[in-house]
């Protein structure tokens, strides 16, 4: 006999059937799954933050960025002509940093770079200034530096280098000397006493050659007309015996006479800093000695006509980038000694120079690197 389920149905052998209650309510549907909300919170989030970016990242703080620049070889930079020259056995590194205006992001992620200082605006560019005149005016002071450079490096070695001019200008006046109420700022002569004068150093030069209380002659002109004036010469405060005028003279149109045909490729680099080593790369280049012995030297440091060697900026940055290059020494001017340290770690031997001198004297106390001997 068949067996019947409680729905009144055949029931299949083997198989469960649900039970339902016809005085229970229908059991509801389960409700539907609810989509999170953090996806739609985490989008809005980034988009936020983009939109912020966008709208901040043209915005510039009052600071600039100093980091260290591109390391050039110098002896790469340097062409010389009408000169038997000679190959460096070691490299010369010539040291930049690179500036750039922040927003503040990048001024954030300066405070977390040990290469990175941030300078005051106004102290890379001052109010009223332009960048294009402050590019103009670093461009205007490493061709000087290179000037001084070409003129301490031949003057060294026993080349015959002149100055030329077309004149001289009266840069300033002494108060209470002869010159004073007498002549102006900006008078310019090429006669003194009726001799041609074409630099300072003539002038100066014609001048020692009369007493104190002689009476010259200086022929040139004012405002661009014809001026001539007679001058009864004083004595010198501070050199026994020597007349003066009371003028300090400016050479017109300065301009070096080489003996040899030096070019230096200064690739757009601004600024007086890489005198020194312009000095001591060409020194090396037009001697047979081994000034560098194999070794990789970096340096940093103006130079002047008297061979002292002036203090610089970023020394730090500079530092990192002779360390990037595997420098094992980098010279500095001895102001920037201390700052030069807290870059240099146990990687490269900061060495301080206060003239060309002490440069010299350090090279030539090096022992030759062990490769160099080795090849000897």
């Amino acid at each position: 006999m068949p067996v019947y389920g409680m729905e009144g149905y055949p029931a299949v052998p083997g198989t469960i059937r649900r039970v339902i209650d016809p005085d229970q309510p229908t059991p509801a549907a389960p409700a539907a799954s609810r989509m999170p909300k953090w996806p739609f919170v985490l989008v809005g989030l980034f988009l936020g933050v983009g939109i912020l970016v966008v709208l901040l990242w043209p915005v510039k703080v009052p600071y600039f960025a100093m980091s260290p620049g591109p390391v050039e070889e110098v002896a790469d930079l340097i062409a010389i002509e009408d000169a038997e020259t000679f190959d460096l056995t070691g490299d010369m590194y010539l040291l930049t940093v690179g500036l750039r205006e922040v927003n503040v992001f990048e001024y954030l992620e300066a405070q977390f770079d040990s290469k990175i200082d941030l300078i005051d605006r106004d102290v890379i560019r001052p109010p009223g200034v332009s960048q294009e005149e402050v590019t103009r005016t670093n461009l205007e002071a490493m061709d000087d530096s290179i000037d001084a450079a070409v003129f301490v490096a031949l003057s060294r070695l026993g080349y015959d280098v002149r100055f030329s001019g077309a004149g001289v200008e009266v840069f300033s006046i002494v108060e209470g000397s002869p010159a004073d109420g007498v002549l102006r700022e900006g008078d310019r002569f090429d006669l003194v006493a009726g001799r041609p004068v074409s630099t300072a150093d003539e002038a100066a030069s014609v001048i020692r050659t009369f007493e104190i209380g002689d009476t010259i002659t200086l022929s040139g002109t004012r405002d661009g007309e014809p001026f001539e004036i007679e001058i009864t010469l004083g004595a010198h405060p501070d050199l026994e015996d020597t007349p003066l005028v009371g003028v300090v003279f400016d050479t017109i149109d300065l301009e070096i006479v080489l003996p040899v045909d030096v070019s230096v490729d200064s690739r757009n680099i601004g600024g007086p800093s890489a005198g020194m080593m312009y000095t001591l790369t060409l020194m090396d280049l037009l001697t047979d000695e081994d000034m560098l012995k194999g070794h990789q030297i970096a340096g940093t440091g103006t130079i002047s006509f008297d061979e002292t060697v002036g203090a610089i900026g970023g020394v730090r940055q500079k530092v990192y980038g002779a360390r990037s290059v595997g420098a094992e020494y980098i010279l500095v001017p001895e102001l920037n000694y201390e700052d030069a340290l807290t870059a240099a770690g146990d990687d490269i031997e900061v060495v301080a120079v206060a003239n060309l001198q002490d440069a010299l004297d350090f090279l030539d106390a090096l022992e030759p690197a062990p490769e160099t001997v080795a090849a000897g």
